[in-house]
């Protein structure tokens, strides 16, 4: 009987491992930012991108769907809300979809009212995914760009983000990834401060505690272009919007492959997704 138990514990380790190393897919949207397109007039074009990526979405089935940020136009605004809740509510019930607080989500400089009208409507602004070996960490970066007014919260949320690295470090699950709306920096860790990058001063204590837990990927948004650089071995990944482009790059959203402790990823144009995902 102990025999037979011991056995049994071990294929369950074994099948559990495999399961751990299984590749998989997931897909990062950012910006669809609601009313833009017409200073907050109507947001007919946003709606057309957005259900464009959630078909898209359903027709892939990745592991899931994370969107960084500025889910809307005009913070708080209900009808803004109600139309990217309804497109949401579109996607394959059997795919999660994770929320990532942005700055027009919240306001560029926000108040603890503020941080508690956008947990009401979408929950919580900082929590971890976990997806087979896969650990993703998802931050309201506005802690990081704009304190002041949020201290109490931002103090609770540096405290948690330490007490998850310490967990991941200690644990054999690899990636380790973060997921949030600011950019710590757009192609340089040394780059000087500006609107779409997060101040130095905070930007170098905090890629230095990434790198030593071993972080190898920070997805963001905000910037509504793609943009890229590396802090050490870490990659900073700026993704281009589902919503309105302020550059080069066309509205599309990011496809990451994860395989092992293996992450690559493509950004592709919404009307350029291709029919499936083949995984190595």
């Amino acid at each position: 009987m102990q025999a037979l138990s011991a056995l049994f514990c071990l294929i369950s380790l074994l099948a559990l491992a495999q399961q751990q190393n299984q590749a998989f897919f997931f897909i990062q949207m950012t910006d669809t930012q609601f009313g833009f397109f017409t200073d907050n007039k109507s947001f007919e074009k946003e709606t057309q991108n957005f259900e464009k990526a959630i078909a898209a979405a359903n027709r892939l089935h990745p592991a899931f769907v994370v969107v960084t940020g500025d889910l809307i136009n005009k913070p708080a605004d209900k009808a803004q809300l109600k139309e990217y809740k309804r497109i949401v509510a579109l996607l394959d019930p059997t795919i999660p979809i994770y929320h990532v607080a942005g700055n027009h989500d919240v306001t560029n400089d926000p108040k603890e009212s503020d941080i508690a009208v956008y947990r009401k409507e979408l929950g919580k602004d900082y929590y971890v995914i976990r997806y087979q070996g896969m650990r993703g960490i998802v931050l309201n970066s506005l802690y990081f760009k704009s304190p002041a007014g949020v201290e109490k919260e931002a103090a609770a949320q540096a405290k948690w983000l330490n007490k998850q690295l310490k967990k991941a470090d200690r644990s054999s699950a690899k990636p380790l990834l973060v997921f949030q709306h600011h950019s710590w920096f757009l192609t340089d860790a040394g780059e000087k401060d500006e609107y779409f990058n997060i101040p130095t001063v905070t930007r170098e204590k905090y890629l230095a505690m990434f790198n030593a837990y071993g972080v190898s990927h920070i997805f963001a948004g905000h910037y509504h272009r793609n943009a890229f650089g590396k802090s050490g071995d870490m990659e900073m990944v700026t993704t281009g919007p589902v919503g309105k482009p302020l550059g080069k790059d066309p509205s599309g959203f990011r496809i990451v492959k994860v395989s092992g402790s293996t992450v690559s990823h493509q950004y592709y144009e919404l009307d350029q997704v291709p029919e499936r995902i083949v995984l190595d």
